[in-house]
């Protein structure tokens, strides 16, 4: 009697598990361009391959109706969870409803999806906390380098379609505002607000293009002492537009400039003395509190939350896991970036 009662339960535990087994989960990465979104993508497969779910991970290379298309696709195929990091947050209305009513839950991942009731949680970091620490780290790095101010700065936000980057853009302000009102930062070229200094797509081109003109009409007699840069894919661009006018050479140091994402490239800048900082997302621990999220979910339960107030999405506050960024410069950078095996230390030099 025992043997069979044991022996029907690892059945229906085989059947179930099976069965479990058979989840698939829709992956919508916006772009390989950016190393930590092929890091974010190979991530997720391996924590959900891992944990028994199949996975269908697709990249948008930046262009809308592309995602659009392959969230289409994706529903069409059958999946069960979304896990969509939006190129435009204010597209997806339609495809989320029509998920929703297909019987899939969506996760927005790293960056909010706008405008729609149907978006069920968000992974995240505490994007408002990698502005404060962005500015931050600029104001210390203008002290250290060029004692006492005024300190001659420009500011760089991120794509105006990223919900994130007005997060990143106001945290930064609430550091830097009250240091432009006193005098002890001026903003040359008068340049302020997401309106003026956002940066379409994260374009690093954009950027440095952006740099040129802001040294050609308003650096030809004065210094550059700091730029706040929300990306680190801009903030090289930014290095490159002040390296052909000779900074870092001669009788002109490197400005101050921020950065996010922790690339490998900008992680070398830091390490010759040329960028100043970043901030690290360990996109390990956003991988593994998404799978939290989407197992909770296919087995009927509540997924971990730590935050909901923050992100209002126009028509909803969507319950969100809030993780900590980490700001990184050349006095951490080894103990923070492969002391925690994110990096080897062969990748980095």
């Amino acid at each position: 009697m025992t043997f069979r009662l044991l022996t029907a339960t690892a059945v229906g535990l085989v059947m179930a598990t099976g069965a479990f087994a058979q989840s698939t989960v829709g992956i919508a990465m916006p772009t390989q361009s950016s190393a930590r979104w092929i890091s974010d993508g190979e991530s997720m497969v391996r924590l959900f391959e891992e944990a028994g779910y199949q996975t269908m991970l697709q990249y948008a290379e930046d262009d809308i109706p592309n995602q659009l298309a392959q969230v289409e696709n994706m529903i069409t195929s059958g999946v069960d969870v979304l896990v969509i990091a939006a190129i435009d947050g204010t597209t997806l209305s339609n495809a989320l409803e029509n998920a929703h009513f297909a019987g899939i839950q969506t996760i927005a991942y790293d960056r909010l999806i706008r405008d729609s009731e149907y978006v069920s949680y968000y992974a995240t970091f505490d994007n408002f906390k990698v502005g404060v620490q962005q500015a931050t780290s600029l104001v210390e790095g203008l002290q250290e380098r060029f004692g006492d101010g005024p300190y001659n700065v420009e500011l760089f936000g991120g794509s105006p379609d990223d919900n994130n980057a007005y997060f990143f853009y106001d945290g930064a302000m609430s550091v830097l505002q009250p240091l432009i009102d006193s005098g002890e930062i001026v903003i040359v070229s008068g340049q302020m607000g997401m309106d003026r200094v956002g940066t379409l797509r994260w374009d690093g081109s954009a950027a440095q293009a952006r740099m040129d003109n802001l040294l050609s009409a308003h650096y030809t007699e004065a210094q550059v002492h700091g730029v706040l840069s929300p990306y680190d894919g801009l903030s090289i661009g930014i290095l490159s537009s002040l390296r052909g006018v000779g900074y870092g050479s001669g009788d002109l140091p490197w400005p101050i400039v921020s950065g996010q994402d922790a690339e490998v490239q900008s992680v070398q800048s830091i390490i010759a003395g040329e960028q100043y900082s970043t901030i690290f997302k360990d996109t390990r621990e956003l991988a593994r509190v998404t799978v939290g999220m989407v197992d909770a979910i296919l087995r009927g339960g509540e997924p971990e939350i730590n935050d909901t107030e923050t992100y209002d999405n126009g028509i909803k506050i969507v319950p969100s896991y809030l993780l900590e960024p980490v700001p990184v410069d050349a006095s951490n950078w080894e103990e923070i970036l492969v002391g925690s095996g994110y990096y080897t230390l062969d990748q980095l030099q």
